[in-house]
């Protein structure tokens, strides 16, 4: 940051600014007006608007409206399936100049340090890269992770510039209930910020939620749910990830009264959708389309993500902020043609200067020896336990149906899309198999399987064929994790995730292309889902309802006890 003095001169044009942008009309989220004149900028900082200026480097914005950048306010890098800097390199010439993002896939395979991991990466990225500390690794005692991270551990990850503070809360029940080991991790944060995550929580729960001090919800996926957490006293995040699609159900919510309260988040994104439609700039283009006000969406998008977070210094194009800038084609459009942050134009130069982040995680497959007979799912009754997807969602029903013993197994039958689910523990710890039924991949034939798993990480595999099961779930050991599609004793396509089993070592584009192939392959097997891959993903959360699987078996989440 420039001194005092030079600012406060280039503010007044007594010394020429670092930068001047020439020729664009700023943005106001606070009124809503479109203010002309140059943009100065000392540094790091915005220093002046509405005034000529004259530069040292002049850009020639003509034509353009100068926005916020965007903030996206709760994401897991990982689950975009690249490496912090590529995802810096991805998503930033998009208008993301501020991501807060909780590291809590790569925690649950390798720990602390991948915690550490990322705030070293945090250091180097062209955005600002904010590091929440994970607050529920594992996200319960009903799952088996390849880490554990107490109060403690907690403790000693504190005090990285990156950090604002605790990130998001997953063990509801546990704050509710005053559990020792959740109220001791809180209690590390008191005063200051703790991320939410409470689906469908309501009523007196809610408040109890509340009253531990946290301030940030995500899960919200109807108007009547977002509007009692706002009521509460709580920001809501309205969410648009690859599953996880919240913003239409929402959107009617956002007003310029609601929106100083309610911020955006991706959550879970992955380069294909990000390439097929965009990042937080879509979300901002589909809210405008759908009626609201322009005002709403980027004051959502910037101004109030920053407050919600205790980011002061950022959320406005006007002096003494950060100069976090977009410039974009128009206000309904939000393409991006130029974006700066903290001053510095995000172009090649920029992610070039990086340098290189050595990986982490490698050879993190750990699983057992994995057959056909694997997946046998024995029962001694034909009243069975079905996961029902819904699909854009990560909340599912909780099904029952009758499903016929033969030989001692539950066999998986395609006509009536029930498919069999399974999840293997792959961190060497004990070779659990959890099996069970799953209804809404459409799969007639093979199988898929996948490392991301949430939160977990162990493999997740569905599929109508054991043997073709097997196949895939033994492929994803020998290439370190991934994403592997097979049928007819073949593989048919595979993208490999050898940072943890969760992150590619390739850039954005690559694993792009991997997954319009992958997409492809899983269709040919019938599936009808637009996004399988992270849809089987989360059917192994075991804090979202309403009937998930781990390796310990079926959860019934709206209970919190392995049925």
């Amino acid at each position: 940051m420039a001194d005092l003095e030079t600012r406060i001169a280039q503010a007044r044009g007594d010394a020429p600014a670092d930068l001047v942008l020439r020729g664009g009309a700023v943005f106001c989220v606070v009124t809503g007006e479109k203010i002309p004149g140059d943009v100065a900028i000392c540094g790091d900082t915005i220093v002046g608007i509405g005034a000529d200026y004259d530069g040292a480097q002049v850009v020639d914005v003509t034509g353009l409206t100068l926005v916020p950048g965007f903030i996206d306010t709760h994401l897991h890098v990982e689950s975009s399936l690249v490496t912090p800097f590529e995802f810096d390199r991805c998503v930033t010439p998009r208008g993301v100049t501020t991501a807060i993002c909780d590291p809590h896939e790569i925690a649950n395979v390798i720990g602390a340090p991948g915690i550490r991991w990322f705030q070293h990466a945090a250091e180097r990225t062209v955005m600002d890269l904010r590091v929440q500390l994970s607050s529920c690794v594992p996200s319960t005692d009903m799952e088996t992770a390849g880490a554990e991270l107490t109060a403690d551990d907690i403790a000693a990850l504190m005090g990285h510039p990156s950090g604002i503070g605790l990130a998001e809360f997953m063990n509801y029940p546990g704050v509710i209930h005053r559990d020792p080991a959740a109220m001791d991790k809180l209690r590390l944060f008191e005063g200051g910020h703790v991320d939410g995550h409470c689906p469908q929580l309501s009523g007196r729960d809610l408040n109890a939620y509340a009253a531990a001090g946290i301030r940030t919800e995500h899960e919200a996926t109807t108007a009547e749910e977002a509007r009692e957490k706002l009521q509460k006293g709580m920001r809501v995040l309205i969410r648009e990830g690859s599953v996880s699609k919240d913003l239409h159900a929402l959107q009617p919510l956002l007003t310029e009264a609601t929106s100083p309260y309610m911020c955006l988040c991706t959550d879970d994104r992955n380069p294909l959708d990000i390439a097929e439609h965009g990042h937080l700039d879509y979300m901002i283009r589909e809210l405008i389309a759908l009626g609201t006000s322009p005002l709403a969406a980027y004051r959502a998008a910037s101004l109030s993500a920053a407050q919600a977070f205790g980011l002061r210094d950022r959320g406005m194009i006007a002096p003494g902020y950060r100069a976090d800038i977009v410039a974009v084609d128009s206000l309904e459009g939000c393409h991006a043609q130029a974006v700066w942050c903290a001053g510095r134009l995000a172009d090649a130069a920029a992610f070039a200067a990086r340098g290189d982040l050595p990986p982490i995680g490698r050879n993190s497959v750990a699983a057992p020896r994995i057959t056909a007979r694997t997946f046998r799912h024995a029962g001694n009754h034909e009243d069975t336990p079905v996961i029902g997807i819904l699909e854009g969602k990560i909340i599912t029903e909780h099904l029952t149906e009758q499903i016929p013993i033969t030989d001692g197994d539950k066999r998986p039958d395609p006509a009536r899309d029930l498919a069999r689910i399974a999840v293997i523990e792959r961190h060497g710890k004990n070779g659990n198999v959890g099996t069970g039924f799953v209804r809404g991949f459409g799969m007639t034939r093979g199988a898929i399987a996948s490392t991301v798993c949430h939160d977990h990480h162990n493999i997740a595999c569905v599929g109508a064929d054991y043997d073709d099961m097997a196949l895939a779930a033994r492929r994803l050991t020998e290439i370190e994790g991934g994403f592997c599609v097979a049928a007819g004793g073949e593989i048919l396509a595979e993208l490999a995730l050898p940072v943890a089993g969760l992150m590619s070592l390739e850039d954005f584009e690559t694993v792009e292309t991997s997954l319009e192939v992958l997409r492809a392959a899983a269709k040919s097997l019938g599936v009808v889902l637009q996004e399988p891959f992270l849809q089987l993903a989360f059917l192994a959360l075991p804090v979202i309802p309403a009937l998930k699987l781990t390796d310990r078996g079926m959860v019934d989440v709206t209970r919190f006890e392995i049925i």
